[in-house]
């Protein structure tokens, strides 16, 4: 299989039909070089050398993966006068799975992004927090603009928040069916990473696997056809070794989550009678409302995942970027999901990249690698702390002796715990993105 260059005159303006189609890269094409594989046919792409067609378009960065993390940074770099091509291994962007809450940062960039007003009128708005025990017993309450006039929570369908930013991003600007088979450097291509948890990207890096912290989690999203009962707020009920909560995403879906200690990742299930199943027999005597979540949840929303994290040793850790290859949001920094910040981190990320890319002033083939050494130093002191951090809180949450879990439910949570210092890693400012410096100007693309 010959490779595609990054940084050469190569793309048909069809992408959306190029598993079924040759084309071709000009001799004097040089760059970042990977190979793709259609799975849609078991025949991959076949590339020629060839003097390059008319019908083409200069694209000199690729994202790899069209989740949170590659369309945000897609998009960010849209909004700055950069064009882009994102790759996704699936057939179409993957819409199914549950929701995420996003807090006043992620709100933050998803409105410098130009979307935040149009996700805010379909989801609610969370007020607050109520943690109970097992037993369905109140233990504390909070009001998030009481800890932070500032504050913003809400919970948000994936499905949506993708759809959503994809339609910010030119026509044929996402490359579905398309895997990522080598990479090989040379050149001023730009590849960044945005490939997930299990990023090849991150291994090719030098990245160890991210480590299984000792709990898996179901999520799920219950759907209330007349109307769903609750109260716009986050919901967490703590046991020993189990904990559970469900927030209102809208007026008619409700999203859940049940936690429990493992101590392997166990087998991958995708049966949704069977993950109904185990979920609850985890919270079989908890409160009725949590259960109901549960039934009420179409079966293509309901998974089951190994938590997992990866820290970002000073010194040790491999670094963000190697050449002219990056790495975005969980393909870097997977985290746990006890503080909310996996996606709002992913979506931070974004908008840092694209302006370290943008507002770097200085020529020749260094630059690129000095604007990715300047934002993995800059994320790396924000994503490190919270990583752990993260870790930390839900290795307590988690507890499973009796006496501690009876100190937790009495003493920590109801006198001791405090919102508005949980909270300040949400302080996240970000103004919106304008359209600046072309790819010509950056030198990214040098002609032959």
């Amino acid at each position: 299989m010959a490779p595609l260059c990054l940084n050469s005159s190569f793309l048909p303006s069809s992408l959306h039909y190029l598993h079924s189609r040759s084309f071709h890269c000009p001799q004097s094409s040089s760059g970042f070089c990977f190979q793709t594989r259609t799975r849609s046919r078991s025949k991959a792409i076949r590339l020629s050398i060839a003097k390059a067609e008319a019908d083409v378009r200069k694209e000199d960065i690729v994202i790899v993966g069209a989740g949170i993390a590659g369309l945000a940074t897609a998009v960010s770099l849209h909004r700055l006068g950069i064009g882009s091509l994102v790759i996704e291994q699936a057939d179409s962007l993957r819409t199914g799975g549950t929701s995420l809450t996003l807090f006043k940062n992620g709100w933050s960039v998803l409105d410098a992004l130009g979307v935040g007003s149009d996700l805010r009128s379909q989801f609610l708005e969370i007020k607050g927090m109520a943690v109970k025990s097992e037993d369905g017993k109140e233990l504390r309450s909070f009001g998030f603009k009481d800890e932070d006039a500032s504050q913003e929570v809400r919970a948000v369908e994936r499905r949506i928040l993708l759809e959503t930013l994809a339609n910010q991003l030119p026509p044929e600007s996402v490359q579905f069916s398309s895997e990522l088979a080598k990479i090989k450097t040379s050149g001023n291509g730009i590849v960044i990473g945005c490939d997930g948890i299990r990023s090849p990207i991150a291994k090719w890096i030098g990245f160890s696997e991210p480590k299984y912290v000792g709990h898996c989690a179901y999520r799920g999203l219950g759907y209330y056809p007349n109307g769903q009962p609750f109260e716009p707020k986050l919901n967490y009920i703590y046991g020993r070794g189990v904990r559970a909560g469900y927030v209102p995403v809208s007026p008619t879906k409700v999203y859940w989550f049940i936690c429990h200690n493992n101590p392997t990742p166990g087998p991958k299930i995708t049966d949704p009678v069977a993950l109904k199943k185990q979920a609850k027999d985890l919270v079989r005597n908890w409160p009725a409302e949590l259960l109901n979540n549960i039934d009420l949840t179409p079966d293509d929303t309901i998974i089951r995942t190994p938590l997992v994290d990866r820290w970002l040793w000073p010194a040790t850790s491999p670094p963000a970027s190697r050449g002219k290859v990056v790495l975005v949001g969980d393909a870097w920094h997977p985290m746990t999901p006890n503080l909310g910040q996996g996606a709002c981190c992913a979506l931070e990320d974004a908008v840092v990249l694209a302006k370290k890319l943008t507002n770097s002033t200085k020529s020749g083939p260094a630059f690129v690698e000095e604007a990715f050494r300047s934002y993995e130093s800059e994320r790396w002191l924000r994503i490190f702390p919270m990583t752990i951090r993260a870790n930390l809180v839900g290795s307590l949450l988690q507890w499973e002796n009796p006496i501690v879990c009876s100190v937790r439910n009495n003493i920590i949570i109801p006198k001791l715990v405090r919102l508005g210092p949980i909270l300040e890693h949400t302080n996240f400012e970000c103004e919106p993105l304008t359209q600046g410096i072309k790819v010509q100007d950056l030198h990214i693309h040098q002609s032959s």
